[in-house]
């Protein structure tokens, strides 16, 4: 397997980004973005598999986003607005790419709702978007607004912003958070990622603090019962090849989320993948390579 890198960079806005690498500094950049309770790490196949010469040979980052494992972790809520975020992920960029340019964005989850700003914000730094399971800030709105089933799934952003969560969440050896990760695997038959190995990668990047990944919920004005804004449209649109994977066994993020979302990207590919849960990237490693690699030949720089 190809050597995995680590390593603190220091961004010229004063965040430090703790990351994991692979591949040679200067070649086309793959960027990689977690979401919560997750980290960088879940992406090191990932980075092995697209550094190698055979499948592109790029230069693969994954960054711990601000407020996670060894990554600056301001106190404020208002340090975790989106924009805030981006502008890490885009000094980021420029630290290890040439004006910045990223050759394929791939994000989950949160990491997702940056990947599809960035994608929309700055169209000429990101040659191809990979999203998986995270939704798009135009369907999210309208079904926090219109689906009962939605609103009911994503009632646990509130809990999560709630004063004290992070408290909440640490005890019992982090049952809760361990609870999050199985939850999902009785009905798809997926239990076997959630070794003692990946627990004890877990403990580590949550033993650092959960302050960060619990101001991302309260931060968002995309909860439900929320007033949930009116997006300008000018903010939703992404306009570059983009890649959908979803886990359909996901409880927390419905398939509905999926209905509309080519009206905002006009150009676009979905892949459904039975049987997966919003841990696909755990689950079905090998699956969301191959979709991403095919992705990647259809759409040559």
């Amino acid at each position: 397997m190809t050597d995995i890198q680590t390593f603190e960079r220091a961004l010229p806005h004063g965040i430090v980004l703790s990351c994991r690498a692979a591949g040679q500094p200067g070649r086309p950049l793959m960027l990689f973005l977690h979401g919560f309770p997750e980290a960088a790490f879940i992406w090191d196949p990932l980075l092995a598999h697209f550094a190698r010469p055979e499948n592109g040979g790029y230069r693969c980052v994954a960054p711990n986003l601000r407020g996670f494992e060894r990554s600056s972790a301001p106190t404020e809520v208002e340090a975790y607005q989106a924009h805030r975020l981006m502008q890490d992920l885009r000094a980021l960029a420029e630290s290890e790419s040439a004006g910045g340019r990223i050759d394929t964005l791939v994000a989950h989850d949160w990491g997702g709702a940056f990947g599809w700003g960035m994608a929309n914000a700055m169209p000429e730094r990101v040659g191809r978007l990979v999203i998986i399971n995270s939704p798009h800030a135009g369907t999210f709105a309208r079904e926090l607004k219109n689906s009962p089933e939605q609103q009911e799934a994503s009632a646990y952003m509130n809990w999560l912003a709630r004063p004290g969560a992070e408290a909440v969440l640490a005890r019992d050896d982090f049952a809760r958070l361990f609870g999050m990760l199985s939850s999902m695997q009785a009905t798809a038959g997926n239990a076997d990622w959630l070794t003692e190995d990946v627990k004890a990668q877990y403990r580590d990047v949550w033993s650092q603090g959960l302050v960060g990944a619990c101001n991302l919920y309260r931060v968002t004005p995309l909860k439900p019962g929320a007033a949930i804004p009116d997006i300008p449209r000018e903010r939703l649109t992404v306009d570059i090849p983009t890649l959908v994977l979803w886990g359909m066994a996901d409880i927390a993020l419905r398939p509905g989320l999926l209905d509309g979302l080519e009206d905002y990207v006009p150009r676009l590919e979905i892949e459904r993948l039975e049987g997966a849960t919003h841990w696909v990237v755990h689950e079905q490693p090998e699956q969301v390579m191959a979709h991403i690699g095919a992705f990647i030949q259809r759409h040559p720089a």
